[in-house]
């Protein structure tokens, strides 16, 4: 088998969007939000995608995808990696990762470079998998448990009335665990905590202490914000609080989990083993949160996974989708997923159910992987990318 050719798509939504309202999520903006006349969480949404097709002569075709950046990160594909993978065998998977990870090393490792290796790994992954008439899942180990748990991941910002009522929805429909977003950061003041102490204790007292909550900062916060917040925070027994402070600053997640009051979690923005040789070599996170379209594609995130349960860290993948199903059903130090639930589009993380075709469902609060599809399962939908403006 021999790749002939790769098609990259960037798919760019051009419907409607729901509004978002201030403090609707934080993000690393806010801390210079006093200096700027736009509500920050404008931008980090993230209405385009990319999506990857890797054609071979036996014809046979893998998909791949990725959210962040998605015009540069075709560049990349189209200008630097497919040289190498026009005419190579997709078996030689490890000799390829390889091969694009040095290519781009001078610029690359992270960020940009690493989401494009990240879409085309995880294309030849699902290629590997259709020629061996497999779901990936079993290239990776098979089977570790008989569905995949998950936890319904939404409930941001929004008025205390309206939060009840989601989580109440996502407890009555089976979910065991559920994660929420806060809206207020250290701009905000001794005020803006109480804020955040009203959201987590709106979903703890509406759902009870029989589910697990978890609480995102989603890099809003620094670490002087953040230690003032999880005494707060701490009587609601939350299952982890993530992503408190920004990637780089791995000597605050260190401390913060130090504390020992709450479990920390992140990853989220990391790449490559190495970056998470880091973050475990500092003892900086309880539950680690890769997600496998931006560390490097499937290939980097089963070695990180192994690293991981060398160390007992748990490793719950952010974001949904079939690439990050197929890890966390492969393996048994991942004890459940994320799962963004169906709603119209708002900040982006909701697009791939607008584009792909074969993403599970949750049920009772799980999801299942068709052991009889090969692959991972995904057919593109070309009839609703007429909903998005596509460049080829």
């Amino acid at each position: 088998m021999k790749i002939t050719e790769i098609r990259t798509r960037v798919v760019q939504w051009k419907g409607k969007t729901v509004p978002l309202p201030p403090h609707f999520c934080t993000n690393p903006m806010d801390v210079i939000a006093p200096m700027l006349t736009k509500a920050t969480m404008g931008t980090f949404t993230f209405h385009g995608w990319v999506i990857v097709e890797i054609f071979t002569d036996d014809g046979l075709v893998g998909i791949g995808n990725a959210a962040l950046s998605p015009q540069v990160t075709k560049q990349v594909i189209d200008l630097y990696l497919k040289p190498l993978l026009l005419g190579a065998d997709p078996w030689d998977i490890e000799f390829l990762w390889q091969h694009m990870y040095r290519k781009t090393m001078a610029f690359g490792r992270k960020g940009i470079a690493m989401v494009a290796i990240s879409a085309v790994d995880i294309a030849l992954w699902d290629l590997l998998g259709k020629s061996a008439k497999q779901p990936v899942y079993r290239l990776l180990g098979g089977r570790t448990k008989p569905r995949i748990p998950v936890y319904s991941s939404r409930l941001y910002s929004t008025p205390l009335d309206e939060l009840a009522r989601e989580s109440a929805k996502y407890k009555a429909e089976g979910y065991k665990a559920m994660k929420l977003r806060f809206g207020w950061g250290p701009v905000d003041g001794a005020e803006g905590m109480q804020h955040n102490v009203a959201l987590v204790r709106t979903v703890r007292e509406t759902v009870g202490d029989g589910i697990d909550v978890m609480a995102d900062a989603y890099m809003g916060w620094n670490l002087d914000y953040a230690k003032r917040m999880i005494p707060l925070l701490e009587k609601f027994n939350l299952r982890w609080l993530e992503e408190a402070v920004i990637p780089d600053d791995i000597h605050g997640y260190a401390e913060l989990k130090k504390c020992g009051r709450i479990p920390i979690s992140g990853g989220e923005h990391e790449y490559t083993i190495f970056g998470f040789r880091e973050l475990i070599e500092a003892r900086a996170v309880d539950y680690i949160q890769f997600d496998t379209n931006r560390v490097g594609g499937i290939s980097a995130a089963r070695k990180i996974a192994a690293l991981a349960e060398a160390h007992q860290i748990p490793v719950i993948p952010h974001a949904g989708q079939m690439h990050n199903y197929h890890i966390v059903m492969a393996s048994l130090n991942s004890p459940m997923a994320e799962y963004f639930p169906p709603v119209d589009v708002e900040v982006g993380n909701e697009l791939f159910w607008y584009i792909f075709k074969g993403e599970p469902v949750a049920k009772d609060g799980f999801i299942d992987l068709d052991e009889n599809v090969p692959g991972l399962g995904l057919t593109i939908d070309e009839k609703a990318l007429k909903k998005f403006h596509v460049i080829e």
